[in-house]
């Protein structure tokens, strides 16, 4: 599929914006969520414009999974939650038009629905140590991926 210009999602993925990339390669670009539910909450996003899942070639399906796997695993290493929520939204309910699929550490005693909803969080300290986070993640997706 052809990038589109107005495309957030494309523009996120091929870092034309500033993000915090902790992982990429040439079908996908994973980065720290700007607005993140918990640290660690990561977005991983084709670098191909795809809106829906369906839609993948066999290499970017093999790519998301596999980062979803890895992600999932830095994620423990590093924050250990008590558990990991992978969602993704597509259609009117991406707010990005582009497939990103969310990989989300979780605590147990949160409530997830916010996910959800317009709910502001209470993330600043977290949003202040993005570039932290993104070092300390992209750091454990290098040692785990150099297997």
């Amino acid at each position: 599929m052809e990038k589109t210009e107005e495309c957030l999602g494309c523009k996120l993925a091929r870092k034309e914006l500033e993000t915090h990339a902790v992982y990429e390669n040439e079908w996908i670009t994973c980065i720290l969520d700007h607005d993140p539910f918990n640290e660690g909450h990561v977005l991983i996003l084709p670098k191909q414009h795809y809106r829906f899942i369906d839609e993948f070639d066999a290499e970017t399906a093999q790519s998301v999974m596999k980062a979803a796997q890895f992600l999932s695993s830095a994620i423990k290493t590093a924050f250990a939650p008590d558990g990991i929520s992978i969602c993704q939204n597509g259609g009117t309910f991406d707010d990005l038009t582009h497939f990103h699929m969310h990989i989300v550490p979780r605590q147990e005693d949160q409530d997830f629905s916010s996910f959800y909803t317009d709910e502001v969080w209470d993330n600043e300290a977290i949003k202040a140590r993005l570039p932290e986070t993104r070092e300390r993640m992209a750091k454990l997706v290098e040692e785990m991926t150099a297997v």
